[in-house]
């Protein structure tokens, strides 16, 4: 299974952050690959925002939808995601936010197969540079929104 770990330092507060991470239908305006993205469900319960989102991913001809369950723990700052149906048997994915002199430093990890062999060979052996140019992605919206 592909895994992957990136930690970051963005200049914003870590409540815009958040925010930005869990506006997931603006994901097709700034996240590379991602095409589509739709929210069917988003609720509080506690200390949990609670989503249930769909986000279609692809390149060229390859093109997948995959739905995921999205936690978000008020009291921890982390946001985990799982996938529920799609081209995924496995999803797991942790946002940590932690405040910072200049910023908020965020770690993001991701833990997934893929249903085709093949393509998960494929994407173990690209998918830090992937991740890296996601995180890049978010660092960018955030210096766009921000600052």
């Amino acid at each position: 299974m592909p895994k992957a770990s990136v930690k970051r330092l963005i200049e914003c507060k870590k409540n815009q952050l958040i925010d930005l991470v869990l506006d997931i239908e603006k994901y097709p305006e700034f996240v590379p690959f991602c095409l589509d993205a739709k929210v069917y469900e988003k609720k509080e319960k506690d200390d949990l925002t609670l989503i249930i989102a769909d986000l279609t991913i692809g390149k060229g001809p390859f093109k997948d939808t995959y739905k995921s369950d999205v936690k978000f723990h008020k009291r921890d700052n982390l946001i985990k995601v799982t996938n529920i149906k799609g081209p995924l048997n496995h999803l797991e994915n942790t946002w940590h936010f932690n405040d910072h002199d200049n910023g908020t430093e965020i770690s993001f990890d991701i833990d997934f197969e893929i249903e085709n062999k093949f393509l998960n060979i494929v994407m173990a052996k690209s998918f830090q540079f992937g991740l890296d140019k996601i995180a890049d992605a978010f660092q960018k919206r955030a210096f766009d929104l921000y600052n």
